[in-house]
């Protein structure tokens, strides 16, 4: 899965990040194939990777997000468990090396808001537990660059990304695939 996982982001590179009902309904009419699942709760979360499973998608949960479960390993052991989901998404990556463990893909999650994230990035994008790496916000070119050189993992890029302008940018950056909220930027 993990294979087919990382074929998937260089065949499609553009991510379908939801985060409510009205986006789950509009991204299953997309042929886009990877849906990172930003939002529900332990009672309904099973019934939204159900619904995008049954159209084809590839299914990533975001834990961190989903009400109910906490940031620790046990909520990757629920996932795996209790939905049908390709693989998760966190910040935490005691989470992320619990889904390796357990046949889900992963991806680490790393917000870099200044120069200290910037600088724990990396000292520890070499050692990362994760399949792939997603950086927040999306749209810094030199960043995703420096970070994609340095990394033996594909970067994922997300977050003040409008445009097909940018979306190609990142790319050339070094980002393999791009994930977004937006709906005008999953057909750019």
């Amino acid at each position: 899965m993990k294979s087919d996982f990382i074929d998937r982001l260089y065949d499609n590179p553009l991510i379908m990040a939801i985060k409510n009902d009205e986006e789950l309904e509009k991204c299953i009419d997309y042929d886009n194939e990877i849906v990172f699942l930003l939002y529900g709760d332990v009672c309904n979360i099973q019934d939204k990777v159900s619904q995008l499973k049954s159209k084809g998608k590839f299914v990533l949960v975001h834990t961190d997000l989903i009400q109910g479960l906490s940031n620790k390993e046990i909520a990757v052991d629920f996932v795996k468990k209790y939905t049908e989901s390709d693989g998760i998404i966190s910040t935490k990556e005691n989470c992320t090396k619990r889904a390796n463990e357990i046949g889900l893909c992963s991806v680490l999650r790393y917000f870099v808001l200044d120069s200290m994230s910037y600088s724990n990035v990396k000292s520890q994008i070499k050692n990362v537990h994760a399949d792939a790496v997603e950086i927040l916000p999306g749209n810094m070119p030199k960043v995703i660059s420096n970070i994609s050189k340095m990394s033996n993992k594909p970067i994922i890029t997300g977050g003040l990304i409008s445009s097909k302008d940018e979306v190609m940018l990142m790319l050339k950056s070094g980002a393999v695939a791009i994930s977004s909220t937006n709906s005008d930027v999953w057909q750019v």
